[in-house]
């Protein structure tokens, strides 16, 4: 076997990789050492900006198969024939911790799927839980900052917590989930995705669907209670990307079975919740589970900062049959996450092996910018519409358009007739046994003693009481023993 000539980042063979140049034995370091002056340089750069949330991730390619037709709800490509397989990458993570954070703590995980269609790549950005705290995105960047570190402090601050929840009755549903017995999942393995928002699909016929996404985990949910996670993690801060990595490598091939929800458009307007607010779910006895397909991950990455960091995802990338919903939300979402992406990667981050098309070349007059590595023939116009034989538009509509009305300005969502803060809250710590009680008010009673004013404490208590009279009596109680040890 030819043993590879170790080269620099212009391909000129290395002498010494031991030794840096000096002026003799025991002198001064040169300058003119353009080696050593490289690999400190390329060094001191080799980080990039972590992402703002979801910093902590773990990634696998496979591919999604259809298993049912659904062509009388959208007309999706990759979705039009039973069997069909379309390549993807899944990206899990946690959605407050640093890059630097363990994997086994209470946090909602992100579920990032990209599907690498013939008609481009379709990215469906949820987390493995069906709501959200806020239902707003003017609220997000207040929510995050809540929830991250403390410039003061620096670590993350159990008053900055429940102050922001205090005064976001919205977040009582999302709380309810999060300190429940799937807070922490065991892996990511054994847990279930959701596409979380309301997206539009759109059928051959023009007809209309508002869809909501469901991915079941087919080696069944399991957690960890909150001292199963704290040993875990001072064994192993890297669990679940442990699990992962090590499951793919057997060939324990982990899968998910898509469901989806389907609501006619026309019925939005009058549906008993408002649709399209992300902090509520519709129930299935309302819209069953429709199952579509099966997601499997058969092969981890080569690298995990190449493919996992340098992952890109947005919601606004969409394949044709497939759109947005007015759920506002989503609708900050839209802009956000590509910008995010941007901003650490650059504007040609979609030109990169992990973003990047399979099928469909990307074909536009997009041009130059940091790490262009993308070029059409020395002929190709940079401008549209031209004479010459450049990229021309389509004249079909990706999805149907969302109706509009009524003046410019801020308004509140439409009220439905059950659109309250608390209603879905309650209902969830009804479905709740015994023991899921006992452990869900322990979790909230042992972060919301921590806080230091009594009015932040108080505000939390009313809205549980307002979800459920049992529910926060009991929260009320376990607080209140906790406070006076």
């Amino acid at each position: 076997m030819t043993q590879r000539v170790l080269t620099t980042e212009s391909g000129a063979p290395v002498a010494d990789n031991q030794n840096s140049a000096t002026a003799g034995a025991g002198g001064p370091i040169l300058l003119q050492d353009g080696h050593l002056l490289e690999k400190l340089a390329r060094f001191n750069r080799e980080r990039i900006p972590e992402r703002v949330v979801h910093a902590r991730g773990s990634g696998a390619y496979g591919y999604f198969e259809v298993t049912d037709d659904v062509t009388a709800y959208t007309r999706a490509d990759f979705l039009s024939e039973v069997g069909r397989r379309t390549e993807t990458f899944l990206r899990f993570s946690t959605v407050a911790d640093s890059l630097g954070g363990a994997d086994a703590v209470r946090d909602p995980r992100g579920f990032a799927v990209k599907f690498y269609t013939d008609e481009g790549n379709y990215d469906l950005v949820g987390n493995n839980t069906p709501v959200f705290f806020i239902k707003d995105p003017i609220k997000f960047p207040d929510f995050i900052h809540s929830q991250k570190r403390d410039p003061f402090t620096g670590r993350q601050e159990p008053d900055n917590v429940w102050d922001f929840w205090a005064n976001s009755p919205e977040a009582t549903h999302q709380i309810t989930w999060l300190m429940g017995d799937r807070g922490i999942p065991a892996s990511y393995r054994h847990m279930s995705g959701f596409g979380s928002h309301t997206y539009q699909w759109t059928n051959a016929a023009g007809d209309a669907y508002f869809v909501k996404y469901h991915f079941k985990t087919n080696q069944g949910v399991r957690s960890l209670s909150a001292d199963q996670a704290a040993e875990l993690v001072g064994k192993d801060g890297n669990s679940h990307q442990t699990d992962l990595l090590q499951a793919i490598e057997r060939g324990m091939n982990p899968s998910w079975t898509l469901y989806v929800q389907l609501m006619p458009a026309a019925e939005a307007a009058d549906y008993r919740f408002n649709p399209f607010d992300v902090t509520k779910v519709w129930p299935h006895a309302d819209y069953p589970l429709q199952r579509v397909g099966r997601l499997v991950l058969d092969r981890n990455p080569d690298n995990v900062f190449a493919e996992v960091e340098q992952a890109a995802f947005s919601p606004n990338n969409f394949v044709p049959g497939i759109g947005p919903s007015p759920d506002k939300m989503l609708q900050g979402r839209l802009f956000a996450y590509a910008d995010a992406q941007r901003y650490r990667l650059g504007i040609n981050h979609t030109q990169l092996p992990v973003n990047a098309p399979r099928a469909a070349t990307a074909d536009n007059y997009g041009r130059d910018g940091l790490h262009a590595t993308r070029y059409g023939s020395r002929h190709d116009k940079n401008y549209e519409p031209n004479s010459y034989e450049g990229p021309a538009q389509t004249d079909a509509a990706p999805s149907a358009p969302l109706p509009v009305q009524g003046w410019t300005g801020t308004h509140e969502a439409p009220a439905h007739t059950k659109d309250d803060d608390f209603f879905q809250a309650g209902e969830l710590y009804r479905l709740m046994s015994a023991d899921e009680k006992d452990r869900l008010i322990a979790n909230i009673a042992g972060g919301l003693s921590q806080v230091s004013r009594d009015d932040v404490v108080e505000k939390n208590l009313a809205h549980f009481h307002a979800a459920d009279p049992e529910y926060g009596k009991r929260v009320e109680e376990a607080v209140r023993a906790l406070r006076e040890d």
